[in-house]
């Protein structure tokens, strides 16, 4: 499992034009799901979602977690994150987790998300989502679970 997360001022997430998810500070979480995931990948990824500190404490160091904040936290699948990038000018999706499968591990992983930090909102499995969004820093990383 891949994610790739940008620490935001604000989020907003539109389906067919209209608004379905909308976060202030926190955290947007990219999920690419890969062959061999699992719901303990699963669990591991919302692990550290939910306490890597990205979030600068008082002095100004990255101290602070989404939970130490109570941020919010949008979760969009992204399968293109499990992409094969080495070979030619075309990406190869071989390694990214069938839909069939990575849908309900998806919706599993948003369920344990809201349970687990309420400030949870996501996207659609599968739809055509346009995200706006104000990177604060910039910051970014790439999780691996």
């Amino acid at each position: 499992m891949i994610c790739v997360i940008q620490r935001v001022k604000h989020s907003q997430l539109h389906i067919e034009g209209a608004l379905h998810a909308d976060i202030s500070q926190g955290l947007l979480a990219l999920v690419g799901l890969e062959k061999g995931d699992d719901e303990r990948s699963l669990g591991k990824m919302l692990d550290k979602l939910l306490a890597y500190r990205v979030f600068a404490d008082a002095e100004g160091k990255m101290n602070l977690s989404l939970r130490d904040i109570a941020g919010d936290l949008l979760l969009v699948s992204q399968f293109t994150l499990a992409a094969d990038t080495q070979k030619g000018l075309r990406p190869g999706f071989s390694s990214a987790l069938p839909p069939a499968e990575a849908k309900p591990l998806f919706e599993n992983m948003v369920q344990e998300a809201v349970a687990r930090h309420p400030n949870t909102q996501s996207g659609v499995f599968g739809a055509d989502m346009q995200i706006s969004l104000l990177n604060d820093g910039p910051v970014t990383f790439i999780l691996h679970a």
